[in-house]
């Protein structure tokens, strides 16, 4: 269950649940109060009309009971009408022969009770009396030879009141009560119903920050709820993968600014000392002849193009990966474009012994034909400088895959051992003997290519060919339907 609905739910309860309890408490009270009404204290009548009507048919029981003849028969009677008497808050006595017969409840102890025998008596024992708060109902008969009295006593209604009173004033702190402590315990009950299911998830992302924060990259969140924090804890995964891999490239960029730099080392001296060790043979006068001091000032040019090629490689791709190169994309055919370009470049190349050939399915793409120039040309340098045969050959292939098109290189080369493959596009590789050679090229021909297709948006890999060879494959977006300018391709 989500958060929302969770909220929703006890929202509803924390109304449902108080009102419920306090409805069921409330009909306990009221039934308690009717219950004491009815069988307990008694409630007494509000004047005296009720008060004779029912004291008339308590003594007409009495006095069907006092008609059975034997003692015990009479007094196992009367004591049936308690409830009645209880019933009616009425207490009763009966006597034969001026002499107490039967007692039931308090009554003719009190002066006001006395009163009202003696007002009875004048009256010859029959009728109803009251001072007002005290009611007398007396009836005389004869059963045989003895003279009963029945006396039926009740006070009206202060008694009863205040019983009543008490009652109702228990009942409504016992209501009050209930109310509170329905709403106390229902809100600890459903704040921990939703407390819960926050807490739990967000003690998980508080320990995922901290072990992130302490270095541990490798620590993902596994979280199963169905609610609002699983995509919480799916995008915390998220960053703490990209924050690795952030963390990964920065290493490894780190580590190859280090090779770069010892590279560059390497590789800048080999020319530099040669040049000066010539200089200096000229300078010395070991070259005497023309002929040879042509061919010291030959050398020493040879090894100055040489560095004036790697410092111009050098720039071409740190300008490349800082991203600050000028890039002047259009929209164009791709394969009308790499035929002639590769037209154009079959000659020279065929001359240097590599044999071009290419199969150019029809893709537009947006891109700056200066950077796709140098592309093709880095990875045909690439090819003749480590062919190992007499005449090598590359096959240029352009296949349409709908949003994105696959531009494949294969040459015939040596290709490189499978654990070096991931290494091809790092600056100065220098891993596989047969590319190790500083004066083949610079060492930076593939990595130039490598931010030349991401800067198109592509991506690029390499892989050996079963037969032999090298295959640097390049996937690069579609640009357009149409072409952005008018060319001859």
């Amino acid at each position: 269950m989500t958060i929302k609905k969770r909220l929703a739910v006890s929202n509803v309860l924390m109304i449902l649940v108080p009102v419920g309890i306090t409805m069921l408490i409330a009909l306990c009270c009221l039934g308690v109060i009717w219950f004491t009404i009815a069988y307990g204290t008694g409630v007494g009548f509000e004047d005296s009309e009720d008060f004779i009507h029912a004291s008339a048919g308590i003594s007409e029981l009495a006095a069907n009971a006092l008609a059975e003849g034997e003692r015990d028969e009479q007094l196992k009677s009367l004591k049936t009408l308690t409830s009645l008497l209880d019933r009616g808050a009425m207490s009763l006595v009966v006597t034969a022969d001026e002499k107490e017969f039967y007692r039931y409840g308090e009554a003719g102890a009190s002066k006001e009770d006395a009163l009202l025998i003696s007002a009875a008596q004048a009256l010859k024992n029959e009728g109803t009396l009251s001072t007002g708060a005290r009611n007398l109902h007396v009836r005389s008969l004869m059963q045989g030879d003895a003279a009963y009295v029945i006396y039926i006593y009740n006070t009206q209604s202060q008694l009863s009141y205040t019983s009543l009173k008490v009652t109702v004033a228990i009942a409504g702190s016992i209501l009050i009560l209930a109310i509170l402590l329905s709403v106390f315990f229902t809100d600890r009950f459903l704040t921990c119903f939703v407390w819960h299911r926050i807490e739990q998830p967000l003690k998980q992302l508080s320990d995922g920050v901290r072990q992130i924060s302490d270095g541990n990259l490798d620590y993902r969140l596994k979280y199963s709820g169905k609610d609002e924090f699983l995509s919480v804890c799916r995008d915390f995964n998220h960053m703490a993968n990209r924050l690795q891999e952030s963390v990964e490239r920065s290493s490894r960029e780190e580590e190859s600014r280090k090779e770069l730099m010892a590279s560059l080392s390497h590789d800048l001296r080999t020319p530099l000392t040669s040049i000066q060790a010539y200089v200096e043979g000229l300078l010395d006068g070991v070259a005497k002849t023309p002929t040879a001091q042509r061919r010291y000032l030959t050398t020493i040019k040879s090894h100055a193009q040489e560095l004036e090629d790697m410092v111009s490689c050098i720039l071409a791709y740190s300008r490349l990966d800082l991203n600050n190169a000028p890039r002047h994309a259009v929209i164009l055919r791709l394969d009308e474009y790499l035929k002639n370009k590769l037209e154009t470049l079959l000659t020279d190349y065929a001359e240097r012994g590599l044999d071009i050939s290419f199969k150019l399915a029809p893709y537009t793409v947006a891109i700056d034909e200066n950077e796709l120039h140098q592309l093709i040309v880095n990875i045909a340098d690439n090819s003749l400088k480590y062919k190992t045969k007499e005449r090598a050959a590359l096959c240029v292939t352009l296949i349409d895959e709908g949003e994105n098109c696959r531009l494949i290189f294969d040459d015939d080369g040596p290709g490189v051992s499978e654990e070096d493959l991931g290494k091809l596009f790092d600056v100065f590789y220098r891993a596989d003997p047969s590319r190790s050679d500083r004066r083949k090229g610079s060492g930076l021909g593939l990595a130039i290519v490598a931010k030349t297709v991401q800067r198109m948006g592509g991506i690029i890999s390499a892989k050996n060919i079963p037969q032999g060879g090298l295959s640097i494959i390049m996937e690069l977006p579609k640009g357009g339907n149409a072409d952005a300018k008018d060319t001859d391709y």
